[in-house]
């Protein structure tokens, strides 16, 4: 058995949590071929557990009866390690039993404009689901370009997007790739979207911008808004979370960056977020801040939506949690 075939029957023997732990240690290059052996694996004797236990001695466990691997476990396991989300696209890429639809990678590799010009004449549950694929920064981009009239029922079908068959993914992005004159491909693909997804989408818009999408569903559907609004995070909800929480994003975020963002912040998410680094950092801080104060209020707003990315990342990646009484401000909608 080669290396990564033994890691994964050691975590298999281990149990899901445990593994969860390991794999949160590991890239995601290393996960996805210990997973891919995950799956492949069906029942596990006590011969080959005890042999790999004893390869693996710092690992202070009593193997018992025989154990099965599998893409269930796999699931399980990677859940707990990198999220639903990322669980599903990383099984959907190295499971045997998946079944295959036509490949979304070379749309969503696509540049906003050129997704634009691609999807522009769609419906507009069409286009919540392409929306769908893509990181938060580039769905937002691609929602820029469309007309007016049409980005609030986009992000309104996003919002109500359940989880969709295969069969419909793979007839639309048939479509696509006709249009693009690809050659399909075949990967298992699987996606919904939900109020958390399109609240995400609207926090990486700016404020304006978000505020009028709102405004646009809220003359169609109040109730859908105020849910959507109540998974916004907004640079002021920063005041409300943990020093913990806090201590955890700062790590992430540049120095210039976190002045740029608190140029002209109330008081409480100022105190928050100073509170949270140490007194150089601090010092460096206000250094910063007293340099940058020419800077126009785009760049300002620019420097927030990034630590908001920050935080909505380590919230996907289950490295914070976000309270939900953190999650309700009005005005930055």
């Amino acid at each position: 058995m080669s290396k990564i075939q033994k890691l994964a029957v050691l975590l298999v023997v281990i149990g899901d949590e445990a593994a969860g732990q390991i794999l949160k240690s590991l890239s995601d290059d290393e996960v996805e071929s210990i997973c891919g052996e995950m799956t492949k694996l069906g029942l596990i004797s006590r011969e080959l557990q005890q042999e790999v236990l004893k390869e693996f001695s710092e690992v202070a466990i009593e193997a018992g009866t025989s154990l099965c691997g599998g893409v269930q476990f796999a699931k399980t396991a990677l859940e707990r390690a990198r999220g639903a989300f990322k669980a599903s696209y990383i099984l959907s890429r190295v499971s045997p039993s998946s079944s295959p639809v036509a490949s979304t990678d070379q749309i969503v590799d696509l540049e906003p404009s050129q997704l634009f010009n691609l999807i522009r004449h769609e419906q507009p549950q069409a286009i919540a689901l392409i929306l769908s694929f893509l990181t938060p920064d580039k769905s937002s981009r691609v929602l820029r370009l469309l007309p007016v009239e049409t980005r609030g029922q986009v992000v309104e079908r996003i919002a109500t997007l359940a989880p969709t068959s295969a069969e419909v993914v793979e007839r639309v992005v048939s479509v696509l790739h006709l249009r693009l004159g690809a050659k399909q491909t075949s990967a298992p693909v699987n996606r919904s979207g939900g109020i958390k997804v399109a609240a995400t989408l609207l926090n990486s818009l700016d404020k304006s911008t978000s505020k009028a999408l709102l405004h646009d569903i809220d003359q169609r559907n109040p109730e859908l808004g105020n849910s959507i609004r109540e998974k916004m995070f907004t640079f002021e909800d920063l005041a409300t979370l943990s020093l913990a929480t806090l201590q955890r994003i700062v790590r992430e975020i540049e120095m210039r960056t976190l002045a740029m963002a608190l140029i002209n912040s109330n008081e409480n998410v100022k105190s928050a977020m100073m509170g949270a680094v140490s007194r150089r950092a601090a010092e460096t801080v206000n250094e910063e801040m007293s340099s940058l104060s020419a800077v126009s209020n785009r760049e300002v707003e620019a420097a927030r939506i990034s630590v908001i990315e920050v935080v909505r990342r380590l919230e996907a990646e289950e490295e914070i949690k976000l309270g939900d009484d953190s999650g309700g401000s009005n005005d930055a909608a």
